[in-house]
């Protein structure tokens, strides 16, 4: 069972709309929205939060709230809860958090990891590490940028370096180039494979950081990989690449 994530926002509609988006990128994941007042007015309530979270059975969920009396509504419904500890609240941006959080789901990440992910919506760059500074991979590609490559090129393929990495390279050829969806779809083709892989010096599994590298149509995206399946992750994701997402 795959973790679930519950939105906590003062307006019903803001809380459904954040759910239709992330339902999007992560099809299989329960986005359980417990917005707005009883009533339907605008404020956050004990009972439709308690509820959400006694819908999840003996599951686990990251909550994600939009203002401080919501997280503190949510806190009170933690208090009572049997077994607290299967829910988290994210210090996290709403609905870029939210995104962040389904999709890290969908590929059947623990709750740890599904926080880390909505956490991740609110430092400052996408190469952030885990105090919120950036890495020297995302600092010399952010210095290199997209690199534009003739129309029409393919993925280089994968070949292996001195120290074991498996690189290749495939130009985007979808005309959005790495925007929320394709970006998701990588995100879950390369969380199939036993590898670490990066993307441009960019965790492959961080949808955030895979849309902050601004990855434009006609760029060159350079995948890295180590683990027992680096050679098959890497043509699998220039593969994906050159195919355009089903967008081209």
């Amino acid at each position: 069972m795959s973790v679930s994530v519950i939105l906590v926002s003062h307006s019903a509609l803001v809380a459904e709309g954040t759910r239709d988006i992330a339902a999007q990128m992560a099809a299989d994941v329960r986005l359980i929205p417990a917005g707005g007042r009883a009533d339907g007015g605008i404020g956050t309530d004990y009972a439709l939060i308690e509820a959400a979270c006694e819908s999840i059975g003996d599951g686990e969920a990251v909550i994600i709230a939009d203002l401080g009396s919501a997280v503190m509504t949510a806190e009170s419904v933690l208090e009572l809860i049997d077994r607290p500890e299967r829910f988290v609240i994210a210090d996290a941006a709403f609905v870029e958090g939210a995104v962040a959080a389904a999709v890290a789901a969908q590929t059947g990440q623990g709750l740890a990891e599904v926080v880390a992910a909505a956490e991740s919506s609110l430092r400052r760059t996408a190469g952030d590490d885990a105090q919120g500074k950036p890495t020297a991979s995302a600092v010399e590609s952010a210095a290199v940028g997209p690199q534009p490559t003739p129309t029409g090129a393919a993925s280089t393929g994968s070949a292996s370096d001195s120290s074991g990495a498996v690189h290749g390279e495939a130009t985007l050829v979808n005309s959005e180039g790495l925007h929320a969806r394709p970006a998701a779809d990588f995100v879950r083709l390369a969380s199939t494979f036993d590898a670490d892989v990066t993307i441009n010096g960019v965790n492959a599994r961080s949808l955030l950081g895979i849309m902050g590298l601004g990855l434009v149509s006609g760029a060159t995206a350079s995948i890295e990989a180590t683990g027992p399946q680096a050679a098959d992750a890497v043509d699998a994701l220039c593969e994906l690449i050159s195919s355009g997402f089903g967008e081209a």
